[in-house]
């Protein structure tokens, strides 16, 4: 995995991200209090992992992401 940074200048690079980690906090930090960094940080996991394999998305035909990545290639 390579690290990535966006273009000087071009702020629609990070857009997707961006948008993923606002849907993170909504769905997941907010709602719960967490005691520890590990269950938090195990928390951001599952819910990765929720997000890509479970988590249909509209936008995507109703398909979760690794469906749809499965179907269009």
């Amino acid at each position: 995995m390579t690290h990535s940074m966006s273009r000087v200048g071009k702020c629609i690079d990070n857009a997707s991200m961006e948008s993923f980690w606002g849907t993170l906090k909504c769905e997941k930090y907010y709602l719960h209090n967490y005691k520890t960094f590990e269950e938090l940080s195990k928390a951001i996991n599952n819910y990765i992992y929720f997000y890509n394999h479970n988590r249909y998305q509209e936008r995507l035909n109703g398909l979760s992401p690794m469906e749809y990545r499965t179907k269009t290639t």
